[in-house]
């Protein structure tokens, strides 16, 4: 049993980069399937797969990497708050990655969203991880 399976979540795309791997395969749930579709919007994963066929069901990543240097688009990887110690932030204090070069995911009342989409909202919500 996993106690923080966002943290595994991150944690197996943060091997696959290392490890330079193409795809990486992780157990689904309805928060990781959000960060994905994030993550793909925001340019940092090439494609993504659900499948549903068995229980929980899966994501099929593919990992983005530069065509001639072959870096990674994902630098760091980097989870903000964990179920031991809940980060909320308020819309005044919202934070900033790399200056506006990086993304937060949040988790606000009105879902998953980058740090950019909680600032033009003016709401505030639970920090999850830092993507840079």
């Amino acid at each position: 049993m996993n106690t923080d399976p966002i943290a595994d979540y991150l944690t197996r795309i943060r091997n696959a980069v290392m490890a330079n791997h193409r795809v990486v395969e992780i157990p689904a749930s309805k928060i990781k399937k959000e960060m994905t579709k994030i993550l793909f919007e925001k340019g940092y994963i090439l494609n993504y797969k659900f499948e549903e066929e068995k229980i929980p069901g899966t994501i099929k990543i593919a990992l983005k990497y530069h065509p001639v240097t072959k870096v990674s688009a994902i630098n760091k990887l980097e989870r903000a708050s964990s179920p031991g110690l809940r980060r909320y932030v308020g819309a005044n204090d919202l934070p900033r990655v790399l200056n506006g070069l990086g993304v937060a995911l949040m988790s606000t009342s009105q879902g998953l969203m980058t740090d950019k989409e909680a600032r033009n909202l003016n709401i505030g919500g639970e920090v999850i991880c830092y993507v840079s």
